[in-house]
């Protein structure tokens, strides 16, 4: 899962820009899934392969694929489900209670100034899989947000998906998340 980056030859070392190809296709939504992304996570244990650094009950936690920032953490139902007021309340509670702690859990691994928490429910409100609940748990710094992303399509972060996967799981393991009931993490 690394990514390809690619600099511009002739460009100074300090000023050289970052290319990320890839990328391209995730922005424009060319990239289709023959099944839901997170249906597939939610049906094996935790493991890098699906980004999932855990999973209880009710709610799994998954990196993005994609992040804004490093730490950006994905807090959703296991079952496919688009609308927050049709999920039954022994779920509701549980994703409300593994979103409260992982909240906790990011500002203690990255210390952040503030936090991004949201729900796009229904594709009209920009949800980009509308069909399966997920909250956005985006960790923030004063000045992390430049013109780069608008230009450029893409995002310098400050570490691989890999590394924020074991810092989270590390993390995780021994935070209250692990008194959810069924709840499980896994160090890549």
């Amino acid at each position: 899962m690394k990514a390809k980056v690619l600099k511009a030859s002739g460009m100074s070392s300090h000023l050289s820009p970052l290319f990320r190809p890839q990328r391209k296709s995730y922005v424009k939504k060319e990239i289709k899934y023959k099944n839901c992304i997170f249906c597939e996570a939610a049906k094996k244990k935790p493991q890098f392969k699906t980004l999932c650094v855990y999973k209880s009950h009710h709610t799994l936690i998954l990196l993005n694929k994609f992040p804004y920032n490093s730490g950006h953490l994905l807090v959703l139902p296991q079952n496919h489900e688009g609308d927050l007021t049709l999920l039954t309340q022994e779920c509701y509670q549980e994703l409300t209670q593994v979103l409260r702690i992982a909240t906790s859990v990011v500002k203690k691994v990255y210390n952040p100034k503030g936090m991004n928490l949201g729900l796009n429910q229904g594709e009209a409100a920009g949800a980009g899989i509308p069909d399966h609940l997920h909250f956005h748990l985006i960790p923030r710094w004063s000045g992390d947000l430049n013109f780069f992303p608008l230009i450029a399509s893409s995002k310098v972060l400050i570490e691989t998906l890999e590394e924020t996967y074991e810092k989270m799981t590390l993390a995780i393991l021994s935070s209250p998340l692990m008194k959810v009931k069924g709840a499980q993490c896994k160090v890549k």
